[in-house]
């Protein structure tokens, strides 16, 4: 990841914050097949190991775990909220017209060398956890248990765990943080205006970057 300065960001809990607000990552790898790229939603596990651990699983009929001996090394892509800044929202470029359109977004890097698991009650253990985690706060939380046995063990089979200690883990947040405090004031009154949900999450980001 190219990480300029002024949009490094290397807080751990800063880091593992936007990968529980973001889990769907996208998986790439690199063997003889070429590159690769699954997604998939993970669940971080953040005491274990020196940047914590990520868990998923593929489906069994996905080609790409087959090309993951343990130990083949996973790079896992976390994508936070991003939206085009148009130059028009900067004041300085009323003044000198030297601006040009970019993009702010937050996006986190995690490595790590790739673990393959199938037994059964260790994809049930995992599976529970990350229901649990995104059922939680529902009116009406689902749960395995209201799933037939037969059911989740036929579901079982058809899925390979994968657990991910991160060797590396690196963040950028691009976030306007080279513009003057007028061009920021600028680009947070343009993405609050826009139609995109996404653009206004955004900008309570650039509002407050190093969040």
């Amino acid at each position: 990841m190219h990480r300029a300065t002024a949009f490094r960001q290397d807080d751990p809990q800063a880091l593992h914050r936007l990968i529980r607000e973001a889990p769907l990552a996208t998986l790439v790898s690199h063997g003889d097949a070429g590159l690769q790229a699954t997604h998939m939603p993970l669940l971080l596990a953040p005491d274990e190991g020196p940047h914590g651990t990520l868990y998923g699983h593929f489906a069994r009929a996905n080609p790409h775990w087959r090309t993951l001996a343990d130990g083949a090394a996973l790079l896992a892509i976390f994508q936070g909220p991003h939206a085009y800044v148009s130059p028009a929202w900067y004041p300085s470029k009323a003044e000198h017209g030297k601006a040009v359109p970019t993009w702010d977004y937050l996006a986190v890097h995690a490595r790590g060398e790739a673990e393959l698991f199938d037994d059964a009650e260790r994809l049930r253990t995992l599976l529970g956890a990350l229901s649990a985690t995104h059922e939680q706060g529902r009116p009406k939380p689902w749960s395995m248990e209201e799933a037939p046995r037969d059911y989740l063990d036929t579901q079982l089979r058809a899925i390979v765990g994968l657990r991910l200690p991160i060797r590396q883990l690196d963040g950028a947040w691009k976030l306007s943080q080279n513009r003057s405090e007028a061009d920021v004031a600028g680009v947070v009154a343009g993405l609050r205006a826009e139609d995109d949900p996404v653009a206004r999450q955004l900008a309570e980001r650039v509002a407050a970057p190093r969040i």
